[in-house]
């Protein structure tokens, strides 16, 4: 348990953190659900769609240090890989 008033307060901030990490991380999969529905549909022009909206949100989870920049480039890759092996 915390003891110090600073680790008191690195425990509130962890949790208030952990809170919003969390709906960062659950809105970056809920775009790669969508773009991987699409891909499933064989739609190519709604699977385009889906992939250039869900590019900007896994980029923001770079930044706010959701997700390692590689992970994401290489979801990113196999993607649009996918996309642009459909008919």
């Amino acid at each position: 348990m915390a003891n110090t008033a600073q680790s008191k307060k690195r425990a509130r901030q962890n949790e208030r953190n952990k809170i919003v990490n969390k709906t960062r991380r659950s809105r970056v999969r809920t775009f790669l659900r969508r773009v991987e529905e699409a891909i499933l549909s064989a739609n190519k022009e709604s699977a385009q769609d889906a992939l250039r909206m869900a590019q900007p949100e896994l980029m923001k989870g770079v930044t706010k240090g959701i997700f390692h920049k590689n992970t994401v480039a290489r979801k990113m890759s196999r993607l649009s890989a996918r996309v642009k092996a459909m008919g």
